[in-house]
């Protein structure tokens, strides 16, 4: 054997290629070797505590259905009386606004019907003036500016007919040119025609006092149908 190739006797047991075992813990130590474990430290302070119980819920309220229709049905009662004096309320204003608007300065008296009749017989009546026209008055070759007219039946040949007139009060005072004009236009708006009035071809007419008439009474606006193509008609024109 050559003594170069047998290795020196170490010193000491080598350690570096040991594998390392990680320490025990020493209460698995003591469990492992039989003993009790050392209690452990009581704790510096200890607070209890309790869980706080839980918030009572209110018990819920269900409407049954009878409750709930009943409900319903006050609901829509108090609603129906509302409109309903709602609408008698409104009814109400309108009569008492349109009372005060006559009280206010609007009097007067529209005439749309011809029964009686006020102007005597016989006819016809030559030079008829104006302020004694009747509402329902024939006239022949009429011209609503002249100082006095040629009254005759109407189922005879006529060119106009007085259908409406509107009187003002004798203590109302002069309403003016403009004032008159639209409440002339008012008379015509408002006369009543009869069925034979569909037969000619007419025009609505006005005639108002002038300021000099109204100081001299005449308080009258009248409303004329009247026939362009001259004495052609050959009937009343009213109902």
């Amino acid at each position: 054997m050559n003594h170069q190739d047998v290795p020196p006797k170490p010193a000491s047991p080598p350690t570096a290629g040991l594998p390392k075992v990680p320490a025990k813990n020493p209460a698995a130590q003591n469990h492992a070797a039989g003993r009790n474990p050392a209690p452990a430290p009581p704790p510096a302070s200890v607070t209890w505590s309790r869980p706080l119980p839980e918030p009572e819920q209110p018990p819920s309220r269900r409407v049954r259905p009878g409750t709930q229709r009943t409900l319903w049905k006050v609901l829509f009662g108090v609603v129906l009386v509302a409109v309903v004096g709602g609408l008698v309320w409104l009814a109400m204003w309108l009569n008492s606004g349109a009372g005060s608007e006559e009280a206010r300065g609007n009097p007067g008296v529209l005439e749309t019907s011809a029964t009686p009749r006020a102007t005597p017989l016989p006819l016809p009546r030559e030079g008829v003036q104006p302020g004694e026209y009747a509402l329902g008055d024939c006239f022949a070759d009429f011209d609503p500016e002249a100082l006095a007219s040629r009254m005759v039946p109407c189922d005879t040949a006529h060119s106009a007919q007085l259908v409406a007139v509107f009187r003002y009060p004798d203590s109302e005072a002069y309403p003016g040119a403009e004032a008159l004009k639209a409440k002339a236009l008012e008379a015509c708006q408002a006369a009543k025609l009869g069925p034979a009035a569909n037969e000619y071809q007419l025009n609505f007419q006005r005639s108002f006092p002038s300021s000099t008439s109204w100081d001299s009474g005449d308080r009258r606006v009248d409303c004329y149908v009247t026939a362009p193509g001259g004495n052609v008609i050959n009937a009343s024109v009213l109902p």
